[in-house]
C-alpha cells in the first residue's frame, strides 16, 4: 500500500481520510483566499488533514460563453499567497505538459482532469515534476482500466499517485458510481479518491451548462467513504448557486462542518474495520 507524506499528513487508503475542498474556479484573488481560509479553519477544528483546491482554467466548459477562471499566471499568485498565509496544501488542474512546469514551484498536487486522464505524454510530464499527481479516472473508463494510469506517471520515478473516482457515463446528462469502483481502484495500491460532486453533476443538463445533484452528494461521499479509502473531493463556495461553474453540485459553505464531522465517523469505523476483497 503506498503512502504518501504531505505537509503535516499522510495519505493513504489506511490513513485518516484527507479532504480536498475548495470553489470550482478561481473567482478572484479576495474570493480564493476567503475560501481557504474558512475550510481550512473548519479542518483544523475538525483535526481532518485539507487540500485547497481550485482550477485557474476551466478548459472544458459546456459552452463557449463560459467563464473560465482567474488565468495561470494571476491565479498561481494567489496560490502563493494562500500557502503562505492560510498554511494549508493547494491542488490545481493542468491541461498541457508546459502548464506541469509553470505550476511545479507552487502547487503541492497537480491534478489531471478526467477528461485528459489518457493523455499519455500530460501524465509523464506531471509525473516528471515529482509533485503529488491526482488523476481522475475518466468518465469513460471501467475501475479495472485505471491501472494503467499509475504507470504513466510512475514512468518518470514519481509514485506519489492518487487515483479518483468521479462516475461513468450511463445514457445521456447521468453519472454513476459503481460502489466497486474504488475497492477495484484501491487493489493498485494508491489512495484512492471519491470526487463526490463532480460524480453528481449532469453533463450538459442545462443544454449550455452542466446542472446537479448536490443533494445526493454526501450520499456518495458516505459510501465510499465507509469502504476505507484515502479522502473525499468535495467542492464548496458560499453561494453555490450564484458560482460562475458547477454550482448546482457544490456544497454550501454552511453544510461542510457538519459534513465533514460525520464522514470523519464513518472513516473511522471503516477503519478500524477494512474490508478484505
Amino acid at each position: 500500500m503506498k503512502k504518501i507524506n504531505l505537509s503535516t499528513f499522510e495519505i493513504s487508503n489506511a490513513s485518516p481520510m484527507v479532504i480536498i475542498s475548495g470553489p470550482c474556479q478561481m473567482e478572484s484573488r479576495d474570493h480564493a483566499l476567503m475560501m481557504a481560509s474558512e475550510l481550512m479553519e473548519r479542518a483544523t477544528k475538525l483535526d481532518i488533514p485539507f487540500i485547497f483546491k481550485t482550477s485557474f482554467d476551466k478548459a472544458n466548459r459546456t459552452s463557449l460563453s463560459g467563464k473560465r477562471g482567474l488565468g495561470l499566471e494571476k491565479s498561481l499568485e494567489v496560490f502563493h499567497e494562500i500557502r503562505q498565509k492560510v498554511g494549508c496544501p493547494v491542488l490545481t488542474d493542468v491541461h498541457t505538459e508546459d502548464q506541469c512546469i509553470k505550476v511545479a514551484d507552487v502547487i503541492d498536487v497537480i491534478q489531471i482532469p478526467a477528461f485528459l486522464c489518457r493523455q499519455t505524454d500530460l501524465l509523464i510530464a506531471a509525473g516528471r515534476t515529482g509533485k503529488i499527481i491526482n488523476v481522475k479516472k475518466g468518465q469513460f473508463l471501467s475501475p479495472a482500466e485505471a491501472k494503467n494510469i499509475p504507470a504513466k506517471v510512475a514512468s518518470e520515478g514519481n509514485d506519489k499517485i492518487l487515483l479518483t473516482e468521479r462516475g461513468t457515463t450511463v445514457g445521456y446528462n447521468n453519472l454513476v458510481v459503481d460502489m466497486r469502483s474504488p475497492v477495484i481502484m484501491k487493489q493498485t495500491g494508491y489512495p484512492v479518491i471519491m470526487d463526490a460532486t463532480h460524480a453528481v453533476m449532469q453533463p450538459g443538463g442545462l443544454g449550455g451548462a452542466s446542472s446537479g445533484q448536490r443533494e445526493f452528494a454526501p450520499v456518495l461521499a458516505r459510501a465510499a467513504i465507509s469502504l476505507g479509502i484515502a479522502g473525499v473531493f468535495m467542492e464548496s463556495h458560499q453561494d453555490p448557486d450564484q458560482a460562475p461553474s458547477d454550482g448546482p453540485n457544490m456544497i454550501k459553505l454552511e453544510d461542510i462542518e457538519p459534513l465533514w464531522r460525520s464522514l470523519k465517523e464513518f472513516d473511522k469505523l471503516a477503519k478500524e474495520n477494512p474490508i478484505v476483497v
